[in-house]
């Protein structure tokens, strides 16, 4: 960690020291504790005199408040759940995306880094849930249900409100390249209207970010749904190209033609998934949304689409497609009956679907 975020860090933690309550009694089970070693045989007095003075000075630190003492856990993660303000997606996480750190358990005998946690009330199968440390949570649940039964989630308690909570998971989220910028966009989002009454200045100062930085990052974070499926995942969502096409969005005349290529692209990346097949790169589809206001101005406007009888009379016709939804028109003396009408809508619908023009869009 760096010293600026170590920094950040250390004042976050001692400001929280201040105003805590006395850690809960550990449970006999869980308790991490190492038994003082004891004076060698033939120890000189002067020796066990000054072993006594370094023992009364630390004590003397610790009652000061100089020393803070830190309370670690060996807990069942079963009985710990994840805090809902962290920006992590704890379904993203498996065994893939976890294995390095798995293994790293594993080879040393356990976790030997502390998560942070704080205790709940009110649930009945949780007694704690976890503020920094969602990777180690997950990977130490899924080693108990592999071999490993007795593995134990190391966790340091912590008494935090909410804000201090979310700055100090964003902390630790900082350093970490598998939490994407599209997840820490989102979670500042929600963390600006929860915890800072929507004050971007506000919310700035306090996680120490830049002002201009953090404002994209809750532009990105407007990006709909609709539109990120185009991409092959999330994580591919960056917040230097994905604030331009943010920016794009907000032209009311280019909006719906992205929203018509972005349908377009979510079609063709779930066929390449389904077939195998590599899906299309992130800058493709990038090119491809913010070339689309462009390309539908330049290309030849369509025929309205037409639904004929064997006859060759027209029977329906679909007037205009737009945002507000689709015009069509019936025309009289087709010769169509109910059932022909019936199947001419069906068949409109399903032309207008393919084409990115149907009222799924």
């Amino acid at each position: 960690m760096a010293r600026k975020q170590s920094d950040y860090l250390a004042a976050l933690l001692s400001d929280e020291a201040e105003t805590a309550a006395p850690v809960p009694a550990v449970p006999e089970e869980t308790k991490v504790a190492e038994p003082a070693p004891s004076p060698a045989p033939g120890r000189s007095d002067r020796a066990r005199g000054t072993t006594l003075l370094g023992r009364e000075s630390a004590l003397a630190r610790l009652a000061s408040g100089e020393v803070r003492q830190v309370t670690q856990l060996l807990l069942d993660p079963a009985k710990v759940r994840i805090w809902t303000g962290n920006a992590r997606h704890q379904a993203l996480l498996n065994e893939e995306n976890c294995r390095e750190l798995i293994d790293s358990i594993i080879a040393e005998g356990g976790q030997k880094v502390p998560a942070v946690v704080r205790r709940i009330e009110g649930d009945p199968e949780h007694d704690y849930e976890v503020i920094a440390g969602t990777r180690r949570h997950w990977s130490i649940s899924w080693l108990r249900a592999n071999s490993y039964p007795d593995m134990m989630f190391v966790a340091q308690v912590a008494q935090l409100d909410d804000e201090a909570a979310f700055r100090l998971a964003d902390l630790e989220n900082r350093a970490r390249k598998d939490v994407s910028d599209l997840e820490r966009a989102r979670n500042y989002a929600e963390a600006l209207r929860t915890h800072y009454g929507s004050h971007l200045t506000r919310m700035a100062e306090r996680l120490k970010l830049s002002k201009g930085w953090l404002s994209k990052m809750i532009k990105v974070a407007g990006i709909s749904d609709a539109i990120i499926d185009a991409f092959a995942s999330p994580a591919d969502v960056l917040l230097k190209p994905a604030y331009a096409l943010a920016q794009a969005l907000d032209d009311a005349r280019a909006a719906p033609a992205i929203s018509s290529e972005a349908s377009r692209l979510a079609s063709e990346q779930r066929a390449l998934r389904a077939a195998g097949a590599s899906p299309i790169a992130a800058s493709d589809v990038l090119k491809r949304l913010l070339d689309a206001p462009r390309v539908a101005q330049s290309a030849p406007r369509q025929e309205p689409y037409s639904w004929t009888t064997r006859h060759g009379r027209p029977a329906l016709t679909v007037q205009s497609v737009n945002r507000q939804g689709v015009t069509i028109r019936l025309h009289a003396g087709s010769g169509a009956d109910v059932e022909m009408l019936t199947q001419a809508l069906r068949d409109t619908l399903e032309h207008l679907e393919q084409q990115g023009m149907g009222l799924q869009r």
